[in-house]
């Protein structure tokens, strides 16, 4: 019956490992996938998952049911550790890095618990009746719970960080602040005691406690989210407090069977001490004690058979140890701070102060628009083109909106074709482009545009697996930077879930051949060229970066690397324009991501940049599910990752379709939050032709100023859409803009503003649209006031002192 039970269950995860692996479409749902293709035996990591991760799981599962005795809740909680455990041993052998390892391992929690679910039925079922309870030493459970929640301030790592983890969350980070922090160990420590003292009375020896610290994590991930529906979620109808707690519980799972055995360890130890310490005493006491004459209880030490539960000696201690091991965790951890970005030179934007500032003691607000007329797309049909002719008129166009930055997306395969070397005619648009700019007030943010990796389509002959469909290319990469290793160029749900896709991405993360390194160079001599011209605000490194085949370490980890060395590059180029840094492509699928990864660099002058999408192209949205995250979630979410960075928040993309009723509530919606923190962003999208693979081939091109696809002309656009995004706003204010509101979003006349300066500045820009003069009904600090007429409205100019504000009607 013993060896009956480990083979049902290692014969029942092998079958449901090859189930899963030829059912998933992907090789992302599967707990072993296989996207297709040629298996690639001279690298490491595409066959770490098979050579890792299937016979550490199946040897934890036999383990596990051989000292479960066949229970099917402990069973399940044996197959759950051993899906962590073979997770996190596959990511630290391909990345080396045990904090990641552990960590990561978590986000599998979705696929773990149902597969041992499975398991844990079928090995009821066909491998036998649970044993009998044998007598086993049921030792304190304290020692390891207290091991469980030391740890914790001291290897926290990348666990509980994100945007889903609120200012007034107790988790043990000290970037919560000490008492926080103290209140979650504390937690921690009782959750892990619950798990471990439940786990060790029906799994004996060190698999116990293993199990027990895992499910205590994953009980103070629960508690964490009750506390956090109190102070941060509440029921608003969006399905964040559900996606957030499985962040808790998966990092709670992960932390627990990350250190779990470490506490088992511990037990061990403490157990044996107290039996040997027990033993005269109970020689001395065994005839004619009642104890005796159960079997069972003879193995309790006598503390624990006296005393029951929760007692005060352990307490303490936990208390004293917790208490030095926060101390210790709060001296180590060094929060993440960055000086100014004072060596950028005069009349280049910069990072200053908590905003974007010129150099001069001015806040910059940038808000404009992305343009994509300069994009390497696929072309579907040769009689359709792809692209819109990007010109001159059209940067007079934007000036006359009020906008002052343009997102110029930019394709690496129309870059750099060939290897080695930039395209001088692509180049040359792009200096076109960026002239253009300048010379009508409009700052441009380079953006290495990527859309499921490359250009490249489904080929003819390739069959698609049941569940994917053939694709489009789309844009990005050169065709000699593409790996796809043969797996199917075919769509799960929309582009960005590809299995070549996935696969070129991983490539790219663990730099196979140096595709990253070329990335890497590439943006070095871009931002050389570009190093002496103040017009270009920054360079955006990556647009929505895949998360390739080992999601979150490569979106996270291995992202961060990138972006550490492609900023080396470019300042090493001698650029000191900022550096925009974007998640993964999960913030504009799901609203929120799990990365990236704290402290990837020191620099100064980089901003945090996700594409804002809530109630638009997320998820949720496209399949008619409940809202995920809303806007204004997104917005905080967004804002606390960016303060964990120490940086601050600029979205490169947001947009909404639809109806012209969903568009102007939800873009009402989008503005006030942005007015309210006093953010800027770049709407998606200018001009999109009908050829664009983003926009199909249909009637008409879907942009702010969308083409008839029948005339190629412009055909007319969304005016309440063009009024909120034209609405009124500072360009530049001196010192720091402290209140903002427009018309469109709760000021009383076209413009609310106030804010203050250290020093005296006649830096204030204001844009106001419309044809009639604005007048300026209250203001105080201000003076030198005057307006011009522009093109599409009036710009406000005037000098400022100490705290200022003006109301414009």
């Amino acid at each position: 019956m013993r060896i009956r039970r480990p083979l049902v269950a290692v014969l029942t995860a092998a079958v449901l490992i090859v189930l899963q692996a030829v059912v998933d479409p992907t090789g992302l749902l599967a707990l072993v996938g296989w996207p297709g293709g040629t298996p690639r035996i001279d690298l490491w990591w595409p066959i770490a998952r098979y050579i890792v991760f299937v016979p550490v799981m199946l040897g934890m599962l036999w383990w596990g049911a051989l000292r479960t005795a066949g229970r099917f809740w402990t069973m399940t909680a044996a197959g759950t550790l051993s899906v962590l455990i073979a997770q996190a041993v596959t990511v630290l052998a391909m990345t080396l890095d045990p904090l990641l390892a552990g960590w990561s391992a978590g986000y599998v929690t979705a696929k773990a618990v149902p597969a041992a679910l499975i398991i844990a039925a079928v090995t009821r079922l066909a491998g036998g009746r649970p044993e009998a309870d044998e007598p086993r030493p049921r030792g304190s459970a304290w020692p390891p719970a207290i091991v469980v929640a030391a740890l914790a301030p001291l290897l926290a790592g990348s666990w509980w960080t994100g945007g889903a983890y609120a200012p007034l969350l107790p988790v043990p980070r000290v970037e919560h602040g000490v008492v926080l922090m103290a209140v979650g160990v504390l937690l921690l420590c009782a959750s892990a005691w619950l798990g471990i003292r439940w786990c060790r009375r029906r799994v004996p020896g060190f698999l116990g406690t293993w199990l027990g610290a895992m499910i205590g994590g994953g009980l103070f991930g629960l508690v964490v989210a009750v506390v956090s529906l109190i102070v941060d979620s509440g029921f608003t109808g969006e399905l964040a407090p559900l996606l957030n707690t499985y962040i808790f519980v998966a990092d709670g799972f992960s932390f627990g069977a990350a250190v779990g055995w470490i506490a088992a360890l511990v037990a061990l130890i403490a157990d044996r001490v107290v039996a040997g310490r027990a033993a005269p005493a109970d020689k001395s006491t065994s005839r004619g004690s009642d104890a005796a004459d159960d079997p069972h209880d003879a193995h309790i030490p006598a503390g624990d058979a006296q005393r029951p539960g929760i007692r005060p000696v352990p307490v303490l201690a936990c208390v004293a140890v917790l208490a030095v091991s926060t101390t210790v965790g709060a001296l180590l951890t060094a929060p993440i701070t960055r000086t100014e970005a004072d060596h950028v030179p005069a009349g280049f934007l910069r990072v200053q102060d908590g905003h974007i500032a010129d150099g001069e003691g001015n806040q910059v607000l940038l808000r404009g628009v992305n343009v994509n007329q300069l994009v390497d797309f696929y072309q579907a049909r040769p009689d359709v083109p792809v692209n819109r002719p990007l010109t001159e008129q059209d940067y007079s166009d934007m000036a006359a909106l009020g906008f002052d930055v343009v997102r110029l997306n930019i394709s690496w395969s129309a870059l750099e074709p060939k290897q080695g070397s930039l395209d001088p005619t692509y180049l040359g648009k792009i200096e076109d482009a960026v002239a253009w700019g300048k010379a009508h007030g409009i700052r441009t943010v380079l953006d290495m545009h990527q859309d499921g990796w490359s250009n490249a389509p489904t080929q003819p002959g390739d069959v698609c697996r049941p569940g994917t469909d053939p694709m489009w290319g789309y844009d990005g990469a050169p065709e000699w930077a593409t790996q796809f290793d043969g797996t199917p160029r075919c769509s799960f749900t929309g582009r960005d879930i590809s299995p070549a896709g996935d696969r070129a991405f991983e490539h790219f993360w663990f730099d196979t051949d140096g595709v990253q390194s070329a990335l890497v160079r590439t943006w070095g001599e871009l931002a050389g060229v570009f190093a002496d011209e103040p017009a270009v605000a920054g360079f955006d490194l990556l647009n929505e970066p895949g998360f390739g085949e080992t999601a979150p370490a490569t979106p996270s980890a291995e992202l961060g690397r990138f972006w550490s060395r492609a900023i080396d590059a470019i300042r090493d180029a001698g650029a000191p324009q900022i550096v925009f840094v974007e998640p993964s492509i999960l913030w504009s699928g799901l609203g929120i991501d799990s990365g990236p990864t704290l402290g990837f660099t020191e620099d100064a002058n980089v901003v945090f940049s996700p594409h804002l999408y809530a109630e638009s192209i997320t998820m949720d949205h496209s399949l008619g599910l409940p809202t995920i995250v809303g806007i204004e979630r997104q917005f905080e979410a967004a804002q606390r990752v960016a303060e964990e960075h120490d940086m601050i928040l600029w979205s490169g993309e947001y947009g909404y379709w639809g109806d012209d009723a969903s568009i102007e509530q939800r873009m009402t919606r989008y503005a006030a939050e942005e007015d309210r923190r006093m953010l800027g962003s770049a709407y998606w999208v200018w001009k999109q032709s009908c050829g664009d693979p983003q926009n199909g081939i249909g009637p008409l091109g879907l942009a702010l100023v969308p083409e008839d696809c029948e005339t190629g002309e412009d055909a007319p656009g969304n005016k309440d859409l063009l009024r909120l995004l034209s609405r009124a706003y500072p360009q530049s204010a001196p010192g720091r803009i402290t209140s903002l509101a427009s018309a469109e979003t709760g000021a009383d006349g076209r413009l609310a503003l106030s804010g203050t300066t250290a020093q005296d500045g006649c830096g204030l820009s204001v844009w106001v649209p419309g044809t009639a003069e604005p007048e300026v009904t209250k203001s105080t600090g201000l003076t030198d006031i005057a307006s011009e007429q522009v093109d599409g409205g009036w710009m406000l100019t005037g000098c400022a002192s100490g705290d200022y504000a003006m109301h414009i009607r």
